[in-house]
């Protein structure tokens, strides 16, 4: 059970990290927006029920 939540707080950490990375430069280039705000909805929408799958996994392991 150690191992299953050691692995979905690996996959926050990364979805994180691409978030915070791409977010900036998906706004700051000209005309990306409109290209790219899917994939970035699905990332954000990804990473909430991580957070939540997280916490309820993380209920049973204690």
């Amino acid at each position: 059970m150690n191992l299953a939540l050691q692995l979905l707080v690996l996959m926050i950490v990364i979805i994180s990290t691409l978030l915070t990375v791409s977010i900036p430069v998906v706004l700051a280039s000209p005309g990306q927006w409109e290209q790219s705000k899917n994939l970035i909805f699905t990332g954000a929408g990804l990473w909430a029920g991580l957070i939540i799958f997280t916490g309820v996994i993380n209920s049973f392991a204690s």
